[in-house]
């Protein structure tokens, strides 16, 4: 718990008390790879806090996955649009390696948002970062090339090139799976 606790001080500086008492609420959870966390249509109950493993957000069109976020330890997972607002999820949350986390609920969650204003203020905060993260991403789909966005990705997440499948990092940067290989081998020189 002291690692969640640490995590979202370093993003708000927020009342070690009222800090303490939010994560109290956050329960342990499991699952083991290849377990699906939410679906679509289905709304989000949890926010988890990644403690050890990897997981991956994506939707299908057609029979093809198209894989939106990875997520790992230390940071938020889930269908995080879903949870925050109580809509049904439109894509899929699974797990790609054993994963343990700290979840909370989402009526635990609000609870401690209305009660403590230094959560509310934290949690903005948090959105604000999501948002940053994925105008940054698209903004890469737009403006680079393929191989820039693996080298950009290389330098942000090396680590992930050999704890997730060649095929969802390729789908993750859509780059076409046959020349993804080659791509990496190109900017490994």
């Amino acid at each position: 718990m002291e690692q969640l606790i640490n995590y979202l001080a370093n993003i708000y500086p927020t009342d070690r008390d009222q800090l303490e008492t939010y994560s109290s609420g956050w329960k342990a959870y499991s699952a083991p790879k290849k377990t699906i966390l939410t679906t679509p249509d289905t709304t989000e109950g949890y926010l988890y806090f990644v403690h050890e493993g990897i997981q991956k957000s994506y939707y299908l069109h057609g029979a093809k996955q198209h894989v939106m976020f990875f997520a790992y330890a230390p940071s938020f997972s889930g269908v995080v649009e879903s949870f925050l607002t109580q809509t049904p999820s439109r894509y899929f949350l699974e797990t790609i390696t054993d994963s343990h986390f700290f979840r909370i609920s989402y009526e635990q969650h609000q609870e401690m948002v209305y009660q403590y204003r230094e959560i509310e203020t934290l949690f903005r905060k948090i959105t604000e970062m999501f948002l940053a993260g994925i105008i940054e991403r698209h903004h890469e789909f737009l403006a680079y090339s393929a191989e820039e966005r693996l080298a950009i990705f290389l330098k942000r997440s090396p680590h992930l090139l050999n704890m997730v499948s060649q095929k969802d990092l390729a789908s993750y940067l859509r780059i076409d799976p046959t020349n993804f290989s080659k791509m990496v081998n190109r900017n490994r020189m």
